[in-house]
């Protein structure tokens, strides 16, 4: 892990009394053939390899040797043997200066306008702007300039809400849409979202969200999604999410301002979480191809609930003919001792849900991932309230619009629920996910449970790891990609978990940590490339769309620290040339 610019080479050593090259016989032979040279500088750092490549024009020719070079990246970035060079590098000298000087490791500026715990960091498309949430109950709006300057802050406290948690630019950086945790007069776990309109900092908006931790995200321009949840049993749930229009004065008969999207069963105390949405359109031209892992190296964590093939087997059981009679048939064996006369009560909640839902389930539409398509994606569960699993659900042109039935008219007595499209199950407590910028790889944080692990009760899952494994999947494919990434670590329990905000750029992927730190990763390599060091646990990540060398941390120490490349800040730290002689005394004559 680096956190400084390329080597830069030592004074080259002493070449004798003046005039005479000790690499040269009279001559002008080399005294050492380049073959020599070479097996030398092999055993060299890269430093001194630079160094020496000072001496003499043969010395120079083989510090910039292809394989050489070749050598040196492997050995000093660990880097795996069999993995190949990035596919758009042309050398191996340039790829090695790359990872050295572009990774944001040099920190530039720290911002102490927050008063407590920076929750969440995110910029607009433009990169001119970005937003920062904040246990201080404020949505802050700043300017991303050479120097950064607070724009403008947004005091949600008037609004009954405890603290501002999650923010996100629409595609035209018009709008900002806001979540935190609204103080309802029953329930501490409402949300709400807000939507900020960015040309006078109006508030046009809002819309509850529960529970909060579902966050919120744009789907259109002008739409966003919330979601809603309605306890059916002590264990049993569904949860509803919601399209709405981020301008909820609309006031036409012929207009909705709200639309339901899907609505979810939830069994043994899970709930929907985290929504995102992935858009399909830029699938076959991704900015980075990433390859699949080896094949049989680890089972398929991802299945498809909409296929008749073999991955079905480790879904859900497919619906009986007549799921009333399957019922009752489950009823009428447990009454009479036959079937498990021992079953729990929660067991049993969970068991008789998913017979009634059997049957009243409304399957996924099929549709091949197009331009027009896009992809919901949040957390979930089967097993326990624990997020476990990452739902995926095809959101069609025709249902990205409020216009429409209301409420979910139109749908059969039948179809009460919807089917899911996949699930990607972790085996673990998910603490975070990522879109990479072309919206096909997804990246998520993971803390393992133990190997083998069962979950007897919903609400006590298993003990999870510190250590955090960061998966990636594709999103095309349906296919978990690479290994995990890991350095970073979490200390908290299940039931203080907390979400870990992680960013993806053309070529770094960033996260947050516990252990007061801020992590990259090179994408390709999966090396990690940086520590980022804060005073406390490191929340949110998130790198500028339009230049990835440069990078914003928040922290719990109240703090957001801007980082920037070695490379750049040698740009922005040039000494400006100066004026012309004749200018200086043109200007000197003028006063």
């Amino acid at each position: 892990m680096n956190e400084s610019p390329m080597p830069r080479p030592r004074q080259p050593p002493q070449k004798g009394p003046p005039g005479q090259n000790v690499t040269m016989d009279e001559g002008g032979t080399p005294l050492l053939p380049d073959s020599l040279v070479y097996q030398i500088f092999l055993s060299l750092g890269p430093a001194d390899v630079l160094s020496a490549g000072l001496v003499c024009r043969q010395w120079q020719a083989v510090s910039r040797d292809e394989f050489l070079w070749r050598e040196q990246f492997y050995r000093h970035y660990k880097v795996a043997r069999d993995v190949p060079r990035h596919p758009a590098a042309t050398s191996w000298y340039e790829e090695f200066q790359r990872l050295y000087d572009t990774v944001p490791c040099v920190e530039v500026q720290t911002l102490k306008e927050h008063t407590d715990q920076v929750l969440h960091l995110s910029f607009s498309h433009s990169g001119y702007q970005f937003a920062s949430c904040s246990k201080d109950c404020t949505v802050k709006i700043w300017n991303n300039d050479l120097t950064i300057s607070l724009l403008h802050s947004a005091d949600m406290r008037p609004y009954n809400w405890s603290y501002t948690q999650f923010s996100q630019f629409n595609q035209d950086d018009s709008l900002l849409l806001a979540s935190g945790v609204f103080l309802g007069p029953h329930n501490s776990s409402s949300g709400e979202i807000v939507v900020i309109s960015l040309d006078n900092f109006a508030l046009l908006s809002r819309v509850r969200n529960k529970p909060y931790d579902v966050f919120g995200c744009w789907l259109t321009e002008t739409s966003l999604i919330s979601g809603n949840l309605h306890r059916i049993g002590d264990i049993t749930s569904c949860s509803v999410l919601w399209l709405n229009n981020a301008f909820q004065d609309v006031e036409s008969e012929n207009v909705n301002v709200v639309k339901r999207l899907f609505k979810i069963q939830n069994l043994n105390a899970s709930t929907i979480r985290t929504v995102m949405v992935a858009d399909c359109g830029r699938f076959d031209s991704p900015d980075l191809l990433l390859e699949a892992g080896s094949p049989g190296a680890a089972p398929s964590r991802v299945f498809d609930l909409g296929s008749k093939g073999e991955e079905e087997a480790a879904g859900p059981a497919p619906a009986p003919a007549h799921p009333k009679e399957g019922l009752r048939h489950f009823l009428d064996g447990f009454l009479d001792a036959r079937v498990q006369p021992q079953l729990a009560e929660r067991a049993l909640e969970t068991k008789v849900a998913e017979l009634l839902a059997q049957g009243r389930t409304k399957p996924p539409e099929r549709s091949t991932a197009g331009a027009g398509n896009k992809l919901l994606i949040f957390t979930t569960g089967c097993l326990t309230y624990s997020p476990h699993q990452i739902g995926i659900k095809q959101i069609l042109p025709h249902q990205m619009t409020t216009a429409g039935p209301v409420l979910g008219e139109g749908r059969g007595s039948d179809a009460f629920f919807d089917a899911l499209d996949h699930v990607i199950d972790v085996h673990g407590h998910i603490i975070g996910m990522g879109l990479s910028p072309d919206n096909r790889y997804l990246y998520v944080n993971s803390r393992a449970w133990p190997s083998g692990s069962v979950v007897a009760d919903p609400m006590q899952p298993p003990p999870i790891a510190e250590e955090i494994d960061l998966l990636v999947f594709d999103l095309k494919t349906m296919r978990e990609v690479k290994r995990a990434l890991r350095a970073h670590r979490a200390y908290t329990p299940n039931d203080e978990c907390f979400f870990i905000f992680l960013d993806v750029s053309k070529d770094f992927v960033a996260s947050g940590a516990e252990d007061r730190h801020g992590y990259i990763w090179d994408r390709h390599y999966n090396i990690c490339l940086a520590k980022l060091r804060h005073q406390d646990v490191v929340n949110s990540v998130v790198f500028s769309p339009q230049e990835q060398e440069l990078l914003l941390t928040a922290s719990d120490d109240a703090t957001i620290k801007a980082w920037r490349s070695p490379r750049t800040l040698r740009i922005y730290q040039a000494p400006r040339p100066r004026p012309r002689a004749l200018f200086s005394w043109f200007a000197s004559q003028r006063r």
